[in-house]
């Protein structure tokens, strides 16, 4: 990635990881568990959220992380459910981001201001925080370990602790080769991008 689309890329990804993790947090806060507001985690300062490795990886290999949102089980009136509604939340937010972003971006289309450097830039901060967004929103809900969405399936399954660990230890290392298939030997497993592009297009941003 050039240093320019680093530049177009990096407002995007670092609102949507700040945003994602901090709806963990305030979920489970609202559920009744202060373990991430204990830990400084109910805020929306990146600092507190973004983990450096996971976005250089995010911006050099395509895939990366944030902190991950603890939070203590015990704590939640119905685990089970709670737990999905705490997961769900992260992604959620990016869905709503990218929907916003894609609002943004048709205002600027819309706006008639004659074209300039600005607008030519803003404009493309604003599509890349929207498919970023889009991209993140679809991407954790794949039910994969130890992705959003295999917190979201295993809530609903009756598995045993030993049974769901066992899953839990084999989702790493599928997730990796899902990537690599994806990014690096271009096959096409999961069909994120086709999605984000359906998104993009259902909020008025069709052909980008």
């Amino acid at each position: 990635m050039d240093f320019e689309r680093i530049l177009y890329f990096l407002p995007g990804v670092l609102l949507g990881l700040t945003v994602h993790e901090y709806f963990h947090a305030f979920a489970a806060y609202k559920l009744g568990d202060n373990t991430a507001r204990d830990q400084g985690r109910l805020t929306l300062n990146p600092v507190k959220h973004i983990d450096v490795i996971g976005l250089l990886f995010i911006i050099f290999a395509g895939f990366g992380w944030a902190k991950p949102v603890q939070f203590n089980p015990e704590n939640l009136s119905n685990p089970r459910r709670d737990k999905a509604i705490i997961a769900a939340a992260g992604p959620l937010s990016n869905l709503v981001l990218g929907i916003l972003f894609c609002f943004a971006l048709r205002a600027v289309l819309e706006s008639g201001v004659a074209p300039s450097d600005f607008i030519g830039h803003l404009y493309m901060v604003l599509l890349y925080a929207a498919v970023i967004n889009f991209g993140l929103f679809v991407f954790n809900l794949l039910p994969i370990p130890p992705l959003d969405g295999s917190h979201i399936v295993f809530s609903g399954l009756n598995l045993s602790y030993d049974t769901e660990t066992k899953i839990r230890k084999l989702g790493l290392p599928i997730l990796f080769l899902v990537i690599i298939a994806q990014n690096h030997l271009d096959i096409p497993i999961i069909p994120i991008m086709p999605i984000v592009r359906a998104l993009m297009g259902l909020f008025g941003v069709p052909g980008w």
